[in-house]
């Protein structure tokens, strides 16, 4: 997969920093993990600050901003994991700084951004993605798990975007991303918790965009809706299903998804971002024909967000604390999952096909999407 030179990421919300060399090579609280460099980033790297970094699609993110030398401040709260993110951060040739941080704690949100604002000196980056789910029926979850998917999974959002807006605004430059789903616009049956937490981030960002433009901020906040993708979350969501949860087909690497986010950072002025053809169908599917959806949903939602194979009764969960362990960014389903789309070679080239005519370079984005 391609993504943007260094210098597209840091066009448009990089500052200036200086600083005497200093090597911290701990990956304990708050250290930092990388190669030798300033205390401040410089112009040219990005600083980055990421919520749910150590699994899944944030992990899959981490490595992409640090293919760039980005200085990423990884927020997680499982410490295992946090530490194996940033070796592979350092690997690639960017900086880690571990924050260990539960996001549905807004005063820990704000003093991990202390502490990289502190390190680096800016934020030019802020990448909202933690979450947590409960898979069940909604007469089957309890109201404090209701409680809890909704701090970690909206609130959090809500938490980190104050952080950043607190640091960007004056500065007059940033970049807000929301992580967010197809399920942000049509719900499914099975998840409703996590349904109503990404649509109530739909609204908030819309909300804040909208306040953004009439203040004729230099500060953007985009969102990136992405489909099922491959994430160790089905090893770990809380479930009260016979069968061990799964993603809904089309599977996606989170690969896929952290190109996406790595794009929203670079072009912020595009409001949205859709990743995967399955995400673009449902969405527009929904718009015109709601009714239809609740019925396909009604019939083939239970089934299709279960394997074959029953829950294993042993079997532990992250909703309240994080399980011992790194478990990377991919599940279960690598044999399943696609490493490409060509919605998203379409939509993420638009402007190039637009200015070419369509024709040749789309017949060339479907071969090499295949």
């Amino acid at each position: 997969m391609t993504h943007p030179t260094r210098a597209e990421l840091g066009r448009g919300f990089c500052a200036p920093g200086s600083g005497k060399l200093e090597t911290k090579v701990s990956a304990e609280d708050g250290q930092i993990v990388g190669r030798q460099r300033s205390s401040s980033a410089d112009a040219a790297q990005l600083v980055v600050a990421l919520t749910g970094a150590s699994s899944g699609v944030g992990r899959a993110a981490a490595r992409a901003f640090a293919a760039k030398g980005a200085a990423v401040g990884l927020m997680a709260r499982g410490a295992d994991a946090l530490a194996a993110t940033a070796e592979e951060v350092r690997g690639l040739g960017g900086q880690a700084m571990t924050l260990p941080t539960d996001v549905a704690d807004a005063d820990a949100v704000e003093r991990a951004a202390e502490a990289l604002e502190d390190q680096f000196g800016r934020i030019d980056v802020w990448v909202n993605n933690a979450m947590v789910s409960v898979f069940a029926p909604v007469a089957e979850i309890a109201p404090e798990e209701f409680r809890r998917v909704t701090e970690v999974t909206y609130l959090g959002v809500v938490y980190g975007t104050l952080c950043a807006l607190r640091r960007m605004r004056p500065r007059d430059s940033g970049v807000v991303v929301q992580v967010g789903s197809a399920l942000a616009y049509r719900g499914i049956p099975l998840q409703s918790a996590y349904c109503a937490a990404k649509h109530a981030i739909q609204g908030f960002t819309e909300s804040l965009r909208c306040e953004l433009m009439h203040a004729h901020s230099g500060v953007r906040v985009t969102m990136v809706q992405l489909p099922a993708l491959n994430t160790p979350q089905f090893d770990v969501v809380r479930t009260r299903l016979p069968g061990s949860p799964q993603p809904v087909p089309p599977i996606y690497q989170p690969e896929l998804a952290a190109e996406a986010i790595v794009a929203a950072a670079s072009r912020p002025a595009r409001r949205e971002w859709w990743v995967g053809g399955s995400t673009t169908l449902t969405m527009l599917g929904n718009s015109v024909v709601p009714g239809i959806a609740d019925r396909y949903l009604a019939r083939n939602g239970y089934d299709a967000q279960q394997t074959g194979e029953p829950v294993d009764p042993r079997r532990g969960d992250n909703l309240f604390e994080p399980l011992p362990g790194d478990r990377g960014a991919h599940g279960d389903f690598d044999r399943a999952a696609k490493t490409r789309s060509v919605q998203w070679r379409i939509t993420r080239h638009r402007r190039a096909l637009a200015l070419a005519g369509g024709g040749g370079s789309l017949a060339l984005l479907l071969r090499r999407g295949r």
